[in-house]
């Protein structure tokens, strides 16, 4: 019971249970109310000219108040896990609330369109009540998801975080020798992609949906390339491209030097990840940069975004290395 109690939030669990059979109980009620008015048997589904295929009310109810509290059980129980993402949780505890309540305005828009008439063949949903339930359905699911606290509980994240504090204290300077950036091409650049390459994409793809996909795959593609992330501790300089693929690593023990410096991307082959010569680029344009020779005469250039962000990058690499080479 212990380690249960540790993996699952009880709260949220309590409230995953109890909300769609309260619900459900509330519907059958309202239901129950409206029996009198309602015709026999009632409509189920509809079409353009009424009611198409149809049931029992009994049956009605019973398979709605079933589908809404299976419904709201399945995506309310994502969220007590406390294992999982608390992001995560709070999402699935908002989703859970609006499937919820949606399913519940379907029904009751469906009942109400039935209610006063003899034939449900002539019936049709309720449009004014569908349209309400499903509107409170996706703001009270939103104010779910702010207003959700996931109960706090210790978990691995805190105990990463704790040894990144403990290392922290007994070495201050690890803070300095650590650096994440993101550089990226200027402004313009993706406005002539779109001009050049989306929007061309968009016409073709009227007439060509294929050949218009892959244009505009290979448009995104593109501006990809331009998204650099640099990661720069005393392990060495690693560059990610869109932030995610690693493309570049070069280890502390391997770097000589490390020069802050004004690159044109032209002098080492254009924009993008280039090998030319003895020398590695990841440019996503021309301008501040650091060039970093390494022990092995190859050199790798890499765009900083601006001279401030150069100069410390450049520091820092200076100084894992000197670190690196017990200097």
């Amino acid at each position: 019971m212990g380690k249960l109690r540790d993996s699952l939030d009880f709260r949220a669990l309590r409230f995953a249970v109890a909300f769609p059979v309260l619900l459900a109980a509330a519907f059958v009620v309202c239901a129950l109310m409206l029996r009198p008015d309602l015709p026999d048997p009632l409509a189920i589904t509809w079409n353009a000219d009424g009611g198409s295929n149809f049931a029992p009310f009994a049956a009605y109810v019973a398979g709605g108040t079933s589908l809404m509290v299976l419904a709201g059980w399945l995506v309310f129980l994502q969220a007590v896990p406390i294992s999982r993402p608390v992001i995560m949780r709070r999402l699935m505890m908002g989703l859970g609330l609006m499937v919820s309540l949606f399913i519940t305005a379907v029904l009751a828009a469906g009942l109400v369109g039935q209610a006063g008439l003899t034939d449900a063949r002539s019936s049709h949903v309720d449009a004014i009540v569908l349209a309400l339930g499903a509107g409170a359905a996706l703001s009270l699911g939103v104010v779910m998801v702010f207003a959700f606290k996931p109960d706090p509980r210790w978990t691995t994240e805190d105990d990463a975080a704790l040894e990144a504090e403990r290392v922290l204290r007994e070495d201050p300077g690890l803070a300095d020798d650590s650096l994440k950036l993101w550089v990226h091409a200027r402004s313009s650049v993706f406005v002539m992609i779109c001009v050049a390459a989306v929007f061309p994409a968009m016409l073709i793809s009227v007439a060509v949906p294929w050949l218009g996909a892959l244009v505009f795959g290979i448009a995104v593609l593109g501006a990809c390339f331009l998204f650099v992330r640099v990661k720069a501790d005393r392990g060495g300089l690693e560059v990610f491209l869109a932030g995610v693929l690693r493309v570049l690593r070069v280890p502390a023990v391997d770097i000589a030097a490390a020069t802050p410096a004004d690159v044109k991307a032209a002098d080492f082959g254009g924009w993008g990840l280039r090998h030319h010569g003895a020398a590695t680029a990841m440019l996503v344009s021309s301008g501040p940069a650091v060039v970093v020779r390494q022990l092995n005469g190859r050199q790798l250039a890499l765009s900083a975004g601006s001279p401030a962000t150069a100069d410390r990058l450049a520091g820092l690499l200076n100084r894992v290395a000197d670190r690196a080479h017990g200097q």
